[in-house]
């Protein structure tokens, strides 16, 4: 049993839909135009991948019907926000099948705790028929990303964090994503972003591009407000024998005159497409060009993430895949 690289085949992917005006109290008609953006260039018209737009409910599902190609799926299933990597299964697959391990979620460490996010990756796993592995410690897809052949990264900052598990050393986190996606190696990370709500994620911060193979951003601008986490985690990623690439970072950013997590790191990896999250920032074409030439097989498509990074994420974080059997 293991668990597949994001770079593997997938059978289909979800995404969450956003339509609730209370966590988008701005931007909602924008954040929904860009999750769409997203779905039907995964889905390529049919072309790409199963493409699975998770909706809140049937008025939230009639108005993503309009936004998406006839290809994309579309079904009901009750959640808080549309943060699936977070809180949708993590699937492994081996010589017996596929596992969907489904993690405990509080919210982030209790900042965020709304109705249905604690059980939408038991659902997820049941719509699709997936055996379920429950497990009784918090763990977010986000904090976590594996190569495929035993190697995760992850950050002490949001692992580690007492507000996630307050009783577990190190030791018992790494026995524990051992035991559950039977990873050899782990790379600790330390801080993520600047801003970012889940105590960074490291889907913001690095990201395998291959087996062995990690990319970090690198700070241009002196104003770069990551340029010390950035070189910390290429420090201790190279440290761990890992093969760095330095792509370039979004750079300062801001949303309403605050420090916002822009990253161009939440890229999503599909069978035919890779989403690259893009700012109207100086650098997102120089992003583009970067990142296109390590899927030399995919086509690079570079959206508008603007909406999105206002509720908090990008691309990476409302998707969760579904590894081939």
């Amino acid at each position: 049993m293991r668990w597949p690289a994001e770079w593997e085949p997938h059978e289909a992917v979800w995404i969450g839909f956003p339509g609730n005006p209370e966590e988008w109290p701005e931007q909602l008609a924008e954040a929904q135009l860009e999750v769409a953006a997203f779905a039907n260039a995964v889905g390529d018209d049919g072309h790409g991948e199963r493409v699975i737009l998770v909706c809140r409910n049937q008025t939230d599902a009639n108005g993503a019907r309009v936004l998406v190609n006839a290809a994309v799926q579309i079904v009901i299933e009750p959640f808080g926000d549309i943060w699936l990597r977070d809180t949708g299964p993590i699937i492994t697959r081996g010589d017996h099948g596929r596992t969907a391990h489904v993690f405990g979620f509080n919210g982030w460490g209790g900042k965020f705790e709304m109705a249905g996010d604690q059980d939408i990756g038991s659902r997820l796993a049941r719509s699709w028929n997936l055996s379920a592995h429950d497990h009784d410690w918090v763990l977010e897809g986000g904090a976590i990303d594996g190569d495929g052949h035993g190697l995760l990264l992850t950050t002490e900052q949001c692992v580690l964090n007492s507000n996630r598990n307050t009783d577990m050393t190190r030791e018992r986190v790494e026995t524990g994503l051992s035991d559950a996606l039977q990873v050899s190696t782990i790379c600790w990370l330390g801080n993520g972003l600047m801003a970012d709500h889940t105590d960074g994620h490291v889907d913001n911060l690095a990201r395998f591009v291959g087996v062995g193979k990690v990319v970090i951003p690198k700070a241009h601008e002196a104003d770069d407000p990551n340029s010390a986490i950035f070189e910390d985690a290429a420090r201790r990623a190279a440290a761990e024998g890992l093969e760095i690439v330095r792509i370039s970072s979004v750079g300062k950013y801001t949303v309403d005159g605050t420090i916002a997590p822009a990253s161009y790191m939440n890229f999503y990896i599909g069978n035919n497409a890779v989403a690259v999250p893009q700012y109207g920032a100086k650098n997102d074409n120089r992003a583009i060009t970067e990142i296109a030439s390590l899927f030399p097989d995919r086509k690079i498509v570079g959206l508008s993430s603007v909406a999105l990074l206002r509720g908090g994420g990008s691309f990476h974080c409302i998707s969760q895949q579904i590894p081939i059997a």
